[in-house]
């Protein structure tokens, strides 16, 4: 056995050869510059309106929700209130950054760059901080092996290991970088981006119309020079400026394309397309969602990504002994799936009545505090049952039975044939 798990470790030590991923990315950039390439950056996506709402409104969702920490145990989940990782990601980061920021911060490179990564800053096996590292100064070792696959983080071209840093993916197959919005949607991404520069390019022109001039003669040179520099200074629309034809020449303007006759229709279309791109309803970003947008906006944005959050926070700031005795990051979705307080409470009422939730708990979820109310209720408010003393008690007849003993009395006579 031992042999066989040496000959693996051999095995594995002969394909653990290191690349840096920036040789692949040069690669990649010559080739795009030479074949050209719809792609936009992350600054240039981030201007296009749709895109910029949707990302602010999950930013602003994300780095609002608190995250805990529970411990599951024999089929019991326990709340650890105390834990020094919850102050750094709620409150603190113990960086520049306060936890607001640096969520944002990290979602925005989630979304828009090669992956979010945050330096864990420990003390032994205490967590002192923990420190946001933008794009830019993030670059990788990894191996060639496609099954035991490994890498390690550069910063500033000092290694790291990967478990030094708290990794956030999106859609990533090596584990190290993540597919951006900007590559999955390119053409959607440039035509959105570039309709922008189009208006842009008009308004500069101050809307005036592209032409061609007619003349039933030869123009001289200095005529077409002196032309050009009149209808330069009208289209660049910094100050008033008129353009005087000389008898015979005439204006002719280009007729209206058909993206410029449909470039409204066409914005309302990619609003709506490209706020789907993060799966976020356009009416939520436009302020008129109905109770369905919400929902969708939940279901399927919010709670996708921060089950991606949860199982990157249990991976790098667990141990290995609190991950085999079912500790757990979560984030709260009380505050998020509340609703309105009519609704809300609607809800409790319909809960208590069929005994799914009970008062403390129902005050405890709206942060009252208990009044030590453990009865349930077993009938029409007639029956009213104490699940810790097993006491019931019947206002109507004023009466109170113990079903312990009513077990214990019953299993006698079933036993004897009469009752004791």
């Amino acid at each position: 056995m031992n042999l066989l798990k040496w000959w693996k470790q051999e095995e594995r030590a002969d394909t653990s050869t290191k690349v840096t991923d920036s040789d692949t990315n040069v690669s990649a950039a010559l080739l795009r510059a030479l074949m050209g390439s719809t792609e936009i950056t992350r600054e240039q996506a981030l201007e296009i309106p749709s895109i910029n709402g949707a990302f602010k409104k999950i930013a602003g969702t994300v780095s609002s929700l608190p995250i805990k920490l529970y411990k599951e145990s024999n089929e019991e989940v326990e709340e650890i209130k105390k834990d020094r990782r919850l102050y750094l990601l709620n409150h603190d980061t113990g960086d520049t950054l306060t936890a607001t920021q640096f969520w944002k911060a990290m979602l925005e490179d989630y979304y828009f760059g090669k992956g979010a990564y945050a330096y864990i800053n420990k003390e032994f096996t205490s967590f002192s901080s923990i420190h946001y590292v933008e794009n830019e100064h993030i670059g990788f070792m990894k191996n060639t092996n496609p099954i035991f696959k490994d890498y390690s983080i550069m910063v500033d071209g000092r290694e790291y290991s990967k478990y030094d840093f708290l990794k956030i993916l999106r859609n990533t197959k090596d584990g190290y970088k993540s597919q951006t919005i900007q590559e999955e949607s390119k053409t959607m991404m440039s035509i959105a981006y570039h309709t922008m520069k189009f208006e842009e390019n008009l308004v500069k022109k101050g809307g005036n119309k592209k032409g061609f001039l007619k003349s039933p003669h030869t123009l001289t040179k200095d005529a077409i020079t002196n032309i050009k520099m009149a209808f330069k200074n009208l289209y660049s629309n910094e100050s008033e400026n008129v353009v005087l034809l000389n008898n015979g020449l005439e204006f002719q303007e280009a007729n209206n394309t058909s993206v410029e006759m449909q470039l409204n229709e066409n914005k309302e279309t990619n609003s709506t397309e490209l706020s789907m791109l993060l799966n976020v309803p356009n009416a939520i970003i436009r302020g008129n969602p109905t109770q369905k947008d919400i929902d969708n906006y939940i279901d399927y944005c919010i709670v996708p990504l921060i089950t991606d959050i949860e199982a990157s926070l249990d991976r790098d700031l667990l141990t290995e002994e609190e991950k085999e005795n079912g500790y757990y990051f979560a984030f709260d979705l009380k505050e998020l799936k509340r609703g309105n307080i009519k609704e809300r409470y609607e809800a409790y009422e319909i809960a208590y009545r069929n005994n799914f939730l009970q008062v403390d708990e129902i005050r405890e979820m709206e942060d009252r505090k208990p009044i030590g109310f453990k009865y349930i209720k077993l009938g029409l408010d007639s029956v009213l049952y104490n699940p810790d003393t097993g006491e019931i008690y019947t206002p109507n007849t004023n009466e109170t039975t113990n079903i312990d003993l009513m077990k214990k009395g019953g299993k006698e006579k079933d036993e004897s044939g009469t009752k004791s």
